[in-house]
């Protein structure tokens, strides 16, 4: 049996209409199938056994940069390593007559560096509104009488706050295994600044700056031993201080706290008196004989020997 087969011409041309025929809610119908990414839970999650090309791939695929190898290091300066432009006391306490030679010499002296002090608070001023050489001698008996609490506590934390990174192995390396009682009574005078400062370090925007505060008080300081014996000091006998404290400030730190940074100790004054120091005593070493084992040999009689006898 024979059927009639419709031939397909090549050269004719078929047209299938492929748009819908309501255009207008194309993009709501494209929404409908969204493809979701699922995690491949058989590859590797450890990035350690991953190679280097896998991470790379896996970090381009997410869009992330790779790691940066920095080679500088953040460097934080918080506190300068020493006093500058330190000052030095005038002979005396400053008492000396202004009729007399070292009076006059003294008050040029003294003239010449209140401009640069002047200086220093004008840029103080700067970073700082309410600062003033008026109230601050205030504040800085207040960290003094705070630091020197902490320290006869060995409350770490608060020494930290109220003293700088150089001032405090010098105030605690000599009083690890030793016991501080120390009292303040009262000031004999009140505290004022008598110097001040300010330095660049690195660039012009670090400022840092230091003021010298005077201190004449009354205090009592015990310093006992690790078996509790005095070494230094008497709790009941007070005694006159003299002290020019330097607190230093990070100006450029926003959050930057006045601390004591070190003490000046002029030539003139005297020495205080030494404590004393405990040592361990030796044991005497006792020197043993070596012991021989050689056998004693008779001694033979000589001819010279027995004549004589």
């Amino acid at each position: 049996m024979v059927r009639n087969v419709p031939a397909v011409s090549a050269g004719i041309q078929v047209r299938h209409i492929a748009k819908h025929w309501l255009p207008q809610f194309k993009k709501l119908r494209r929404l409908k199938v969204q493809k979701v990414k699922l995690p491949n839970f058989r590859e590797d999650q450890d990035a350690s056994k991953l190679s280097p090309d896998q991470i790379r791939a896996r970090m381009k695929e997410q869009g992330m940069l790779p790691p940066r190898s920095w080679m500088e290091r953040p460097v934080f300066v918080s506190a300068t390593s020493s006093v500058f432009e330190a000052y030095v006391p005038p002979e005396g306490d400053g008492k000396l007559s202004a009729l007399t030679l070292g009076g006059a010499k003294q008050s040029m002296e003294l003239l010449s560096k209140k401009s640069k002090s002047m200086m220093a608070v004008r840029k103080i001023k700067s970073f700082e509104e309410d600062f003033s050489t008026k109230y601050f001698p205030e504040e800085a008996q207040e960290i003094y009488l705070k630091a020197h609490k902490a320290l006869a506590e060995k409350d770490d934390d608060t020494l930290h706050q109220c003293v700088t990174e150089l001032c405090y192995p010098l105030m605690t390396d000599d009083l690890r295994s030793c016991t501080v009682r120390w009292q303040f009574l009262k000031s004999l005078e009140p505290p004022r600044v008598v110097h001040a400062r300010c330095t660049e370090v690195i660039n012009k925007e670090n400022i840092f700056s230091q003021v010298t505060v005077r201190f004449n008080t009354q205090q009592t300081l015990a310093v006992y031993d690790r078996f509790g014996r005095l070494i230094y000091g008497n709790e009941v006998v007070a005694k006159d201080v003299l002290e020019y404290v330097v607190f230093e400030k990070h100006l450029a730190n926003v959050y930057g706290l006045w601390r004591i940074h070190e003490k000046i100790i002029p030539d003139w004054m005297p020495e205080r008196e030494a404590g004393k120091k405990t040592y361990i005593k030796q044991k005497p070493v006792v020197e043993v004989e070596p012991v021989t084992d050689s056998v004693v040999q008779p001694v033979t009689p000589t001819e010279g020997s027995a004549a004589v006898a």
